[in-house]
């Protein structure tokens, strides 16, 4: 028999990136306490509770990246759906002020036949494509990517990082890499918090820290304000998006769409209760829709462009409507990067003495939801490997 001394470790943030530290260390061997603030864990992966569950926005993970399979792995991801072949046929596009059933021609193009170019990190989107594709085509692309960049002005950032997302979830295809958590995003949360304390994990909610503590190793997986306010470090910046969000509930129609990209303003909607229909009651559709905010723009303004947009893809909805959530994203739909900088130049997981950082804007890879994962692993590992790891300190017998 053998007694081991393991690594203790502190995790501040009981959201997406918290609780996957906390899997991650507690599998290699540390006692991990994790503290959040809030009365629940989940932070902006939570979803309402019913009878409309909601996400905290448009929620959607893709299939195509690590933290994807990492998820799969531990069995993490439940009971999940794609767009169903029915439903990929029913997707609209919004070009030109009207709707359409296919991909303009430009934009195909412009995804199936480029795939393989050197794009450069230090010149803007705009810049860039434009010298190389047709302006409307160029508009196109950022239109489509709305509900990644949830920025009212994505053409001024840099071509590399929003190229990346283009290839990966912008190229017309079946299926789509999209996936989605049945029961919600809350429904992950619970299954991650099941894990966690399976594997040992202490979590604590409603325990608010507004010092570090002491005595071992501390992930800090918080939004980069809190971690601002929390290590007094007024470097720990970086540019995110800002997008009017509506969720609502109607009855159900045969005409309503289901997902729906605006290509002329970025604006997105969907049903997500059509691959969900635990999501709603019976006999009603649950749709979330978001629009970009555009500098200087009100919420009350970019909501009204919204509602355009749900005019053409929900006929008739002002006069079916059951229940109506408004808000506003700003700066909680993860890292923008700026010419000259990629994921590189985030602000650093390793923090110095013993302090990490995780979430959605830290130096790691990954697209939204990813680079919260893909941190927070590298923090895990980090923490595991700043004191000895888990040593024999006797053997007591056989």
């Amino acid at each position: 028999m053998r007694a081991t001394t393991m690594a203790n470790i502190t995790i501040i943030g009981g959201g997406l990136a918290g609780l996957t530290a906390a899997i991650s260390a507690a599998e290699q061997g540390a006692r991990v306490t994790v503290h959040e603030a809030h009365s629940h864990a989940g932070g902006r992966a939570r979803s309402a509770l019913g009878p409309y569950v909601t996400n905290d926005g448009p929620h959607t993970f893709f299939d195509n990246g690590d933290a994807w399979h990492w998820l799969l792995q531990r069995g993490l991801a439940g009971r999940y759906v794609r767009l169903s072949f029915h439903e990929w046929t029913r997707m609209r596009f919004r070009h030109q002020g009207r709707l359409r059933m296919t991909l303009p021609g430009g934009y195909m193009r412009m995804t199936w036949m480029h795939r393989g170019i050197d794009v450069p990190v230090d010149r803007s989107f705009q810049d860039w494509a434009s010298e190389r594709f047709a302006q409307q085509t160029v508009d196109e692309a950022l239109g489509f990517l709305g509900p990644i960049l949830f920025d009212g002005d994505p053409g001024r950032l840099s071509a590399a990082f929003v190229w990346e997302r283009l290839l990966r979830v912008g190229t017309p295809r079946f299926p789509l890499p999209s996936r989605y958590f049945m029961g919600g995003w809350g429904a992950l949360i619970e299954r991650m918090q099941r894990v966690a304390r399976a594997r040992g994990v202490v979590i604590e909610t409603g325990s608010r820290l507004t010092e570090l503590p002491t005595g071992g190793p501390v992930i800090v997986a918080t939004s980069l304000a809190a971690a601002r306010s929390l290590l007094g470090d007024d470097s720990l910046q970086w540019p995110s998006g800002t997008a009017a969000l509506l969720d609502m509930a109607v009855t159900h129609s045969k005409k309503d769409g289901n997902v729906s990209f605006d290509m002329d303003e970025g604006g997105f909607t969907s049903q997500y209760s059509d691959h969900d229909p635990s999501l709603a009651p019976e006999g009603q559709a649950l749709f979330q829709g978001q629009m970009p905010i555009r500098p200087g723009e009100s919420k009350a303004d970019a909501l009204a462009r919204l509602e355009k947009l749900f005019d053409l893809t929900t006929p008739g909805w002002q006069q079916r409507i059951l229940w109506r959530r408004e808000g506003v994203s700003r700066g909680r739909t993860g890292a923008l990067d700026l010419p000259g900088l990629s994921w590189r130049d985030r602000p650093a997981v390793d923090r110095g003495d013993g302090v990490y950082l995780a979430g959605d804007s830290v130096a790691a890879p990954g697209i939204l939801a990813e680079t919260s994962i893909n941190s927070a692993l590298r923090a895990a590992e980090l923490a595991l490997s700043a004191q000895p790891a888990a040593h024999h300190s006797a053997v007591l017998g056989r």
